[in-house]
């Protein structure tokens, strides 16, 4: 895997209404731009939506901008011609449609009329998919075996797609699984274990690998960072804002992490208001006197980890996504970015 040396990125979602222009600013801004995805532009581009219409038994509500699953229906024969593409690795059929997802196809042709190294796509994680997408009566999708797995493997398969389009116009790509519903890990409200989770996760994350892509996951809260560390995600991110100090208390994991050579992307720059009365330097600052403060207490433990290691693993992003808030907001963060990146590779 290349050296990152605090390439910046982004996780995605934006305030805006259009990509007309934004796919510009973002391989201008970024080392590795995302495709927008545009919640604010239709229901179709929220992340939810955004991956599911190649799922079987699946309905979209638009009025009240939902989607779930209706299980009263045969599953038998929707399930059968759900699985035949993916037996016969028919990625085209789980690209990502026009309507839903007008941000990429605006990246693709931003990337075939500039020159660049990195480019970064998304799906939402099947985790996240799984709790947060229904069935009729309000129950989880996840818990049910049939659909989860199908779940799984669609978003496998899109993710496969994705790299295949931005692989024709970048030669280095990263694919980032979106789960934000595992900051509720281990609470009362998800009934799932450790090896359920990091087994799902890691079937998309080898898909992606097996394109030849850099796989990621995202959690944008608090969350038991030694299952995700576990996975075989070669990029963790972090709200590093907000939980940089939460990293330090998983010290041996995170050395088994970075011992398999995997890296960081330091969600450090706050994705609201907030970025108005901070500066770029202030944030770096803020990273390396987290970084710092990871590597003394693994140190207490007697586990090795250095500051240092971190020059060549990391990563610089929003601490989450920008979909809920403004264009101005969005506009400081990319700008505070580069800024952060120019001086951090000063050394």
């Amino acid at each position: 895997m290349p050296e990152f040396n605090f390439l910046t990125t982004h996780l995605g979602s934006v305030p805006h209404l259009s990509a007309d222009g934004l796919t510009d600013s973002l391989q201008k801004f970024l080392d590795v731009p995302a495709w927008p995805q545009l919640p604010r532009r239709s229901f179709r581009e929220s992340m939810y939506a955004q991956y599911s219409p190649s799922l079987p038994a699946l309905c979209v509500n638009e009025t009240e901008e939902k989607v779930y699953f209706d299980t009263t229906r045969d599953l038998s024969e929707l399930l059968e011609s759900f699985y035949t593409p993916i037996i016969n690795d028919d990625l085209e059929h789980f690209a990502l449609r026009h309507e839903y997802a007008h941000g990429f196809f605006a990246m693709l042709e931003t990337l075939r009329n500039t020159r660049g190294e990195w480019a970064k796509g998304q799906v939402t994680g099947p985790i996240s998919f799984g709790l947060t997408v229904t069935d009729q009566d309000l129950r989880a999708s996840l818990y049910n075996e049939m659909l989860a797995d199908a779940i799984v493997k669609n978003m496998a398969m899109n993710a496969r797609w994705q790299i295949r389009q931005l692989k024709a116009l970048r030669p280095n790509v990263i694919t980032f699984l979106d789960e934000p519903y595992m900051a509720a890990f281990g609470s009362a409200f998800i009934s799932l274990s450790r090896e359920q989770v990091i087994a799902y996760l890691d079937e998309v994350f080898e898909a992606i690998q097996s394109e030849g892509a850099v796989s990621g996951v995202h959690c944008c809260a608090n969350t038991d960072w030694g299952v995700l560390l576990a996975t075989k995600a070669d990029i963790l991110n972090l709200d590093a804002y907000g939980f940089i100090e939460n990293l330090a208390l998983y010290p041996v994991e995170l050395r088994e992490f970075l011992d398999r050579g995997g890296k960081i992307c330091w969600g450090i720059v706050p994705n609201y208001e907030q970025i108005f009365d901070e500066t770029a330097q202030g944030l770096v600052d803020r990273l390396r006197g987290g970084i710092k403060n990871i590597a003394e207490k693994a140190n207490t433990r007697g586990v090795d980890i250095r500051a240092d290691e971190f020059e060549s693993r990391s990563l610089i992003a929003p601490a989450c996504g920008l979909g809920s808030t403004s264009v101005q907001v969005a506009e400081r963060v990319f700008e505070t970015l580069a800024e952060m990146k120019e001086i951090l590779q000063r050394g």
